[in-house]
């Protein structure tokens, strides 16, 4: 259905989308370009359909410079992404994409921000046999990436384990129940055969049609009072409300997206905007036909403005609301009281309900491999082969050992002794505050480091807090290697996000709880004038914040930046 008496944004459509409507339902000539042998990449066509596949083909920057003196093609390698509704994978899943990890690819799993895994470095030749396996421990990675809904999140270990579980069930309905209806990945990657005789035109997409979406579209569920999936950051954040500890719903915020681009001021980071209240029975309906009002309405013509966020800034968000109402055919409640704390992870064991444990684990940038002193994938295997439990991705990059009986506990964690796995808190504050995207050498969109680099940076805050007794505080601090957002950057009390090699741009002021964005502070600076002004800014929060209050609310009442409180003046 769509409202004639709105407009959609006016344009010619972008090639992207010529390549969806050529692409005979996400299949392009996918089969073909990884049966070639000559090259070990694909046409720009096919890789922007491979998206939609959980997958992205990517080079080795590292190895870029010198290939090319040698006259070589680009040393290139696919990202595979793993959808894993609300991050829980069992030990069965976790040994699989360990193996995998180590068989096919650099032999590292990297723990995403929206509580996937990802795998880098898989060559074309074993992509076919690296999906074959995934699949065959009932996983996949269809629509992990791609102009479609990606994987839903949801609070990991929230403080009514009970809730848990019921929120996770809905997580797992929406990221189900949203995915795309063609067969395309079946026959591609699983050898899937087409029925005979079968038209393409009696394969449709119901909710995406032929096009699908103008852009990527994220769901989140968070449960108060934790704030861990950053749910303002979502284009749908669920904000689960509980009445006497029993689930009765959902508040329902649009809008968010954290992705920019340097130098254009049409574009910018967005909270999402809370509209009402709806039952747990409902939350598919409403979801469904939000996405059916940004398929209508979302710009096809300029990529850089066709997420969710600009649909709903540019028609107005009554206007959305209206518009979602009468594709419902019911109103929306009034919201519900609510209230966030944090959106941290918490460390160390917690006991859980009906006799289970949970130990969270701090992974620094998300990253489980080896290290010459820290055997921290190795340990996590051996666990695996033992724990009856599962394990959960947090949205902050970690992981929780999760539903671990009180018999196993034991065994755990002389394991988790054996191997020296850190819970953190012998780490500062900020170090365990600290998100980064991956960036070099894999991701081809990086202006700067983030991930090799942010630890080496916060060695040296460190020794800035160590000397101000800000050990213990947490600041968020996030870093990213171009302004697409993938690590939240305009949510962190401190963002960092490339512009070239050695500099980025410094942001201050988010709200802890992520209700807040940024706002610009320092351009286009490198590592000592970070640091010059963390020697400014960390002493004087020090000495003059109030009795709780956050480094993020400080920058904002000492008037060294102005608050954010819309994406419209993150520019202003």
């Amino acid at each position: 259905m769509v409202n004639r008496t709105l407009k959609a944004s006016e344009g010619s459509p972008s090639d992207v989308e010529r390549i969806k409507k050529e692409s005979n339902y996400l299949r392009g000539t996918l089969v073909e370009s990884m049966l070639e042998p000559i090259s070990a990449g694909i046409s720009e066509d096919d890789n922007r359909l491979m998206k939609f596949h959980g997958s992205y083909l990517q080079d080795d920057r590292d190895l870029r410079n010198e290939r090319q003196k040698q006259k070589l093609e680009p040393a290139y390698q696919f990202m595979v992404r793993v959808r894993r509704p609300g991050g829980i994978a069992t030990p069965n899943q976790w040994l699989v994409l360990d193996d995998l990890a180590r068989k096919y690819g650099n032999g590292t799993l990297k723990l995403s921000t929206r509580q996937a895994f990802q795998m880098h470095g898989i060559v074309k030749w074993n992509m076919k046999k690296t999906m074959q396996e995934i699949n065959a421990v009932l996983m996949d990675t269809i629509a992990a990436c791609g102009d479609v809904n990606r994987n839903v999140m949801c609070n990991p270990n929230p403080y009514h384990s009970e809730i848990h579980g019921e929120v996770y069930e809905w997580a797992k309905v929406l990221s189900d129940r949203l995915l795309p209806r063609t067969r395309a990945y079946h026959e591609i990657w699983l050898d899937e055969e087409r029925i005979a005789g079968t038209a393409d035109i009696e394969e449709i997409e119901p909710m995406y049609g032929p096009l699908y979406l103008p852009r990527k579209f994220k769901i989140g569920i968070a449960v108060p009072p934790s704030n861990d999936i950053d749910v303002f950051s979502q284009d749908i954040g669920f904000i689960a409300i509980t009445e006497k500890d029993k689930l009765v719903g959902f508040n329902v915020a649009i809008g968010g997206g954290m992705g920019m681009t340097h130098g254009n001021r049409e574009t910018y980071p967005q909270i999402a905007k809370v509209i009402g209240f709806c039952t747990p029975d409902r939350i598919y309906d409403v979801a469904e036909k939000i996405i059916t009002i940004q398929r209508d309405y979302g710009n096809r013509s300029k990529r850089s403005n066709a997420r969710f966020k600009y649909t709903v800034d540019r028609l107005g968000l009554d206007t959305v609301k209206a518009e979602l109402e009468s594709r419902l055919g019911w109103s929306l409640e009034e919201e519900k009281t609510y209230h966030f704390d944090h959106n941290g992870d918490r460390y160390g064991w917690i006991e859980g309900v009906q006799g289970t444990w949970h130990f969270t684990l701090f992974v620094e940038g998300g990253r489980i491999k080896d290290y010459d002193d820290y055997k921290l994938m190795t340990g996590l295997r051996e666990i695996a082969k033992v724990h009856t439990g599962d394990f959960r991705l947090t949205p902050n990059q970690n992981l929780v050992i999760a539903n671990v009986s009180s018999e196993k506990k034991k065994e755990i964690n002389k394991l988790i002794e054996q191997y020296a796995l850190t819970d953190g808190k012998r780490c500062s504050a900020l170090r365990r505050s600290s998100i980064a995207c991956v960036a070099f050498p894999t991701c081809g969109l990086a202006m700067a480091e983030a991930e090799r680099y942010l630890p080496v940076l916060i060695d040296k805050i460190e020794t800035i807090i160590d000397e101000v007794g800000l050990r213990n505080e947490e600041i968020t601090i996030r870093m990213t290697g171009c302004p697409n957002g993938c690590a939240r950057h305009a949510l962190g009390e401190i963002g960092l996000i490339g512009k070239s090699p050695g500099k980025y741009n410094m942001y201050l002021g988010a709200a802890f709880d992520g209700s807040r964005l940024s706002k610009l502070y320092r351009e286009n600076i490198g590592e000592e004038e970070i640091l010059n002004e963390l020697r400014v800014l960390l002493p004087r929060y020090a000495k003059e914040r109030n009795a709780g209050e956050h480094f993020g609310d400080f920058v904002i009442r000492a008037e060294i930046v102005k608050a954010t409180t819309d994406g419209t003046n993150f520019h202003d």
